[in-house]
Parts: C-alpha cells; structure tokens; sequence
C-alpha cells in the first residue's frame, strides 16, 4: 500500500474513511506553536458589529495525545482589544503596557503557552465537544524549562564489575593555538578607494 501524500485527479479512486482523527484534549495548560492564519471579514452578529478576522490554527503540544491542531478566532474590533493583546503577549511579541502595531505574519511559527478548555454545545440537534483557548500566558512569564538535577553523590555500581574494569589509558590533549580575531572592516585610519565610515 502506498503511503505517500499526492493530489488526487477529478476521477480518482479513494478508500481511505474520514473523520476518525479528531481528538479532544482535556482541559489543561499545553505548549503550542503558531502554525498558520488566514486574513478574513468576519460578517457580524448580535454581540460584535463586522469587523477584520484572524483565522488562526494553533498546534497544542500534548505529551500524551501529540500535536492537535486547535482552531483560534480573534476579531480585529475595540471590544476585542484585551483577547488580541493576550494572544500578541503570548506569542512574545507584545510587552505590558506597551502598545504594539499587530504584525501577524511575525506570529507565525512563534511558540507559547495557553489554557485549554472543553466548549459543548449542539450542532443540528446532536452535542458535541471541542477545544478552545481559553488564554495565552504571557510569554516572559513563562517559567524556562527545568535542568535535571545534579547531584554530587558518586553513582553506585556493581562492586564486582569495578574489580574487573580496567580503567583505559587517558589521552593527552594540546591546546590548539587561538586565531586572532580580525574585525571585519577596518576600524581607524584612511580606507582604501577613497571611501570615509559614515559619510554618504
């Protein structure tokens, strides 16, 4: 059987059965990355007049589901404002207190942390479950990962093997000789051809 992604022709045959790869993640903290976003007009409703719409699709890292794909609106309007800086603080790019010129195609491939929830809700007459982000937490809050600790205590072997191993010869290393770091333009006095640093 071939395995290997290609594009279909209008005629085709398939075989494989679909829908079967949805996964929903329980509530919780998950690392994501920023995967794509896709500019669109969000046409209004009873709560938010038409506005500019972020289609975002964020890969939510789960140790033991692996990578999901979460889809993630955000409204470009003033009652959304807070909800776009938390997802900009998220993704680093957006500092406290500052304001910052939204540059989308910088988001891309950015890395994170968010809160995860179950939304259920019915869709023609059945209910169902799915993801949604609930927050991002701000990227400098996020604490870096732990080191494994080091422990001083000499690891425990089996004292019988100690006696049989015979420790090999050490080899004696020389220092190679340093090159000299040579700046990659001159720095003081005439420059060849005439030309001055900094005049133009």
């Amino acid at each position: 059987m071939n395995n290997m992604e290609r594009e279909f022709g209008w005629d085709d045959e398939i075989q494989k059965d679909g829908g079967g790869d949805f996964v929903l993640l329980p509530a919780g903290d998950y690392n994501f990355t920023v995967t794509k976003f896709e500019r669109a007009r969000f046409a209004g409703s009873e709560k938010m007049p038409p506005c500019n719409q972020a289609k975002m699709e964020i890969t939510v890292h789960s140790p033991e589901h692996g990578d999901v794909v979460v889809f993630h609106n955000l409204f470009l309007h003033s009652k959304t404002e807070g909800l776009l800086s938390n997802f900009f603080a998220g993704v680093g790019l957006k500092k406290k207190g500052e304001p910052l010129r939204m540059n989308w195609n910088a988001t891309l491939g950015r890395r994170g942390r968010l809160k995860l929830e179950v939304r259920n809700y019915t869709s023609k007459g059945e209910q169902r479950s799915g993801n949604q982000i609930k927050s991002f937490y701000d990227y400098d809050d996020i604490p870096a990962p732990q080191q494994q600790p080091q422990y001083n205590q000499e690891p425990q072997y089996n004292q019988q093997a100690q006696q049989n191993y015979q420790q090999p010869p050490q080899q004696v290393y020389q220092q190679q000789p340093q090159q000299q770091y040579q700046a990659p333009f001159p720095t003081g006095g005439q420059q060849s051809g005439g030309f001055t640093p900094g005049q133009f």
